[in-house]
């Protein structure tokens, strides 16, 4: 039987922002959610394995540390940026206005990624792929013919049919928004009334206290990044 959703608390400041872990559940070794989530991704996980899938969490809960480190060596090179369709980005011929929309394809301006909420994941299905396999996290492993094709259809069955409170917040649709990512579930009664409480006046004054790359650039185009990459309501 599917557990009932536990009315969401909301989230104060900090465990909105990443950070604070006080709102966290460690579900397996090194891998957090929100305590309001815990039981329904578990049952999640029961459900898929009558499927043959066995449903893994590949990252939870990510800090804000966590996320201002993945967007400052993005913006300075030392990891690869790339667009929708997965090729390399020349940071070094964009103004800073585009560096800031073109990591926000695929990254997250830190305190605003889902995952600091615990109520967002990125899973894959460790069946289908050997012990050694290296998860890309990639489009074209949930896609037809893919490793984990299996898998994604078996989500898409339960979201369809309105089996399962979560669902897919990055689905490409929006453009020029956030690229496509099967791989990431959301928790809808908890992200819900997290993204309400995460407005744009908030982010500013987190920005503006931030040692972060392109900081002048997200300031000052704030308000386009929060309606294009942050609120999927509006």
């Amino acid at each position: 039987m599917k557990p009932a959703s536990p009315k969401p608390t909301p989230l104060n400041i900090a465990q909105l922002s990443g950070q604070s872990q006080s709102h966290l559940q460690e579900i397996f070794p090194g891998h957090f959610l929100h305590r309001d989530v815990a039981a329904a991704y578990l049952f999640l996980v029961e459900q898929a394995a009558k499927e043959g899938i066995a449903l893994r969490l590949a990252s939870g809960f990510r800090s804000f540390d966590r996320q201002l480190a993945i967007w400052n060596a993005k913006a300075r090179g030392e990891r690869p940026v790339v667009d929708s369709r997965g090729a390399p980005v020349i940071m070094c011929e964009l103004d800073e206005r585009d560096q800031v929309f073109a990591l926000l394809r695929w990254s997250a301006l830190p305190g605003a990624s889902r995952h600091h909420w615990g109520s967002d994941m990125d899973i894959w299905d460790s069946a289908a792929v050997s012990d050694d396999y290296q998860l890309q996290l990639s489009p074209d492993e949930y896609a037809a013919g893919g490793p984990f094709e299996h898998c994604s259809r078996w989500l898409d069955e339960l979201m369809s049919d309105g089996s399962t409170e979560f669902f897919r917040p990055y689905k490409g649709s929006q453009e020029d928004g956030v690229a496509a990512e099967p791989w990431h579930l959301s928790f809808r009664p908890l992200a819900t009334v997290c993204e309400a409480a995460l407005s744009p006046e908030v982010l500013r004054q987190l920005i503006a206290n931030t040692e972060i790359c392109l900081q002048g650039a997200i300031l000052e185009n704030l308000d386009e990044i929060y309606s294009r990459f942050i609120c999927l309501q509006c």
